[in-house]
C-alpha cells in the first residue's frame, strides 16, 4: 500500500520543500504564484511554478494525499517520464482553462466597476459589494451613505471601495497543485474505471468511473454557482480534468498505432 514510486516521491518531495521555502519567506507568493495575465505581476514562468505552492497546510496535504494515494499506479502504468510530463501539462492546462475564465470575469467586473463609478449611488454601492465583497465590507458605512446619498465624501469613499475591491480582484493570484492533481484523479478513471474505490465519507466501495463523474459534476456546479467568498479556483480543477482527458485519448490511440 505505502510502495511508492520514485516519481511521485519527488513530486511530493518538491512540493513540500517549496511550501517550507513559501513559510520561510525565500519564495514569494507574489513572485510565482499565477497572476492574471493583464497584471504587471505576471510573469510566464508561473504558468508551471503557481502548481508547485499551496495557500496552507491543509491545501498542501489534500493535493499531496490524492497524489500519493492515485499517483503510483498510474507510474507503474506509464512510467516515471510520461507521469512528469503528464503531470506538468494538465498543471498548465489547468491554469489555461483558469485564466480564460478569470478574464472573462475580470472583464464584466471592470464594466460594473466603470459604471458604478459614473453613475454611484447607495442601491448600486450595496449591490456591488453584496455581489463581489459580501460580508467583507462596512456595512454600518453602507447604512450610513444611504442615509445621505448626496454626501461627497460618502460618494468618494464609496468609488475608493469599489476600486479597491477591482483592484483585490485582478492581482488575486492562484496557487497549487489542484489542476494537475484533478488530472491525475481524471486520468486513474480512465485507465482503471472498475476499480473499487473505499472513501472516508462513503460507506460503501464506489467505482473509480463514478468517483470522478461525481467530482467532475460537483466542480463544473460549483465553478458557474460559485457563491461570495469562494475562493476555490473550480475552473483550473476543470481544466485539469478536460487536458487529462485528451492526453489520455491521444496517448491510448498513439499506442494502439504502435502494435
Amino acid at each position: 500500500m505505502f510502495n511508492i514510486t520514485p516519481m511521485v516521491r519527488n513530486l511530493l518531495i518538491i512540493n513540500v520543500v517549496v511550501y517550507l521555502l513559501q513559510l520561510s519567506g525565500l519564495v514569494s507568493i507574489e513572485t510565482f504564484a499565477l497572476h492574471y495575465f493583464g497584471s504587471d505581476m505576471f510573469r510566464p514562468v508561473q504558468l508551471f511554478t503557481h502548481m508547485f505552492m499551496h495557500g496552507g497546510w491543509g491545501h498542501l496535504f489534500s493535493n499531496m494525499f490524492s497524489l500519493f494515494i492515485f499517483g503510483p499506479m498510474l507510474e507503474r502504468f506509464w512510467g516515471p517520464q510520461r507521469l512528469l510530463a503528464f503531470y506538468l501539462i494538465t498543471g498548465l492546462g489547468a491554469s489555461l482553462l483558469y485564466s480564460g475564465v478569470r478574464a472573462y470575469e475580470l472583464n464584466g467586473l471592470e464594466e460594473e466597476t466603470s459604471i458604478y463609478i459614473e453613475n454611484p449611488t447607495p442601491m448600486g454601492f450595496y449591490n456591488y459589494m453584496e455581489d463581489h465583497f459580501k460580508g467583507q465590507y462596512n456595512t454600518e458605512f453602507a447604512v450610513a451613505y444611504q442615509r445621505n446619498p448626496d454626501n461627497t465624501t460618502y460618494i468618494e469613499e464609496s468609488k475608493e471601495a469599489v476600486r479597491f475591491v477591482f483592484g483585490r480582484a485582478f492581482n488575486s493570484p492562484m496557487l497549487g497543485a489542484s489542476g494537475a492533481v484533478f488530472g491525475i484523479l481524471m486520468a486513474f478513471g480512465l485507465l482503471f474505471p472498475n476499480l473499487e474505490l473505499m472513501l472516508l465519507f462513503l460507506p460503501v466501495p464506489i467505482k473509480a468511473k463514478y468517483f470522478v463523474l461525481f467530482y467532475g459534476l460537483f466542480e463544473l456546479y460549483s465553478g458557474f454557482n460559485r457563491v461570495p467568498g469562494d475562493n476555490v479556483a473550480h475552473f483550473a480543477h476543470l481544466g485539469g480534468m478536460l487536458f487529462a482527458y485528451i492526453m489520455v485519448r491521444m496517448w491510448q490511440q498513439n499506442d494502439y498505432r504502435n502494435y
